[in-house]
């Protein structure tokens, strides 16, 4: 029996394992990857902990190509409790880029989100630089919704200064995907 939460042509969504270790930590472990993410590139040892921490861990899900049974990414969802608004991000093993995974994974999220869990509205951020991000949420249907200039570092510069950030909203409404699909 399968235990994929969320299925789509090529891949199976599931929450996290202790046993994903080894295949999560490539994409925790790469400087590329992990470039516009919230924290630091992994080690190794920080990465297989990382992996245990997510078991089970309901605002995650670990993308897994259904063909190898390879885990290739993660889908962050969480309810942000603004009035029905839930926030996605996603990561990806940079050897599986541009092959549309991450956004049949976000696709096929959004689908869930909107047609099973009647989510209202569904949010994501990205920092301006990262065009790869950008262009997902506009191919998956996101409209850009503003530019939070200086609104965030995760970087500091060799003096130990912050490097800010400008991050774009991006947002989609049920009824925007509702349209899409008829």
């Amino acid at each position: 029996m399968s235990d994929f939460l969320i299925t789509s042509q090529r891949l199976g969504l599931r929450r996290f394992k202790a046993s994903d270790a080894e295949d999560f930590s490539e994409l925790l472990t790469d400087d590329e990857v992990c470039y516009f993410e919230p924290y630091d590139t992994y080690t190794l040892e920080e990465a297989l902990t990382k992996a245990e921490e997510l078991d089970g861990d309901e605002r995650f899900y670990a993308v897994i190509l259904k063909s190898t049974g390879k885990l290739i990414g993660k889908v962050y969802f969480e309810d942000k409790m603004f009035f029905g608004a839930f926030e996605i991000g996603y990561s990806f093993n940079r050897r599986f880029w541009d092959k549309g995974y991450a956004a049949e994974a976000v696709r096929a999220v959004m689908d869930n989100a909107f047609g099973v869990m009647n989510v209202r509205r569904i949010i994501a951020e990205a920092d301006v630089r990262n065009t790869r991000s950008i262009k997902l949420l506009e191919r998956v249907g996101m409209r850009r919704e503003g530019v939070y200039l200086k609104s965030a570092y995760f970087q500091k510069d060799e003096n130990g200064d912050p490097v800010w950030s400008d991050y774009a909203t991006y947002a989609l409404l049920k009824e925007e995907w509702e349209q899409s699909r008829s």
